[in-house]
């Protein structure tokens, strides 16, 4: 029976790329190079994340200090846009007529 259908079909039911019986694309030289060299830059990638630049011990705590003066210079910026302090004193000043001295 499946040997008569595809046998006597004329073609590819609905969209010839998409679905189950969909016509299958030609592997060109270009996809096949393609291929080669995105799986050449993976190895060599994964040949340079596999070998680390520092040692755990070089690596603890080797950026605190800058760290530390990225995080003085952030609240520096961050407390120079704040406003003064007012005091109780400066808001009701226009209060104070009546003494004299």
């Amino acid at each position: 029976m499946f040997l008569t259908l595809t046998l006597l079909r004329k073609g590819i039911p609905g969209k010839q790329w998409i679905g189950k019986y969909r016509r299958p694309r030609q592997i060109t030289w270009q996809m096949n190079r393609n291929t080669v060299k995105r799986l050449e830059r993976e190895a060599e990638t994964e040949y340079w994340i596999s070998r680390p630049y520092m040692t755990r011990e070089q690596e603890y705590c080797h950026a605190a200090e800058r760290r530390a003066q990225i995080w003085l210079q952030i609240k520096e910026v961050k407390f120079a846009k704040f406003p003064e302090h007012k005091h109780i004193k400066d808001h009701l000043s226009h209060l104070n007529i009546t003494k004299t001295w």
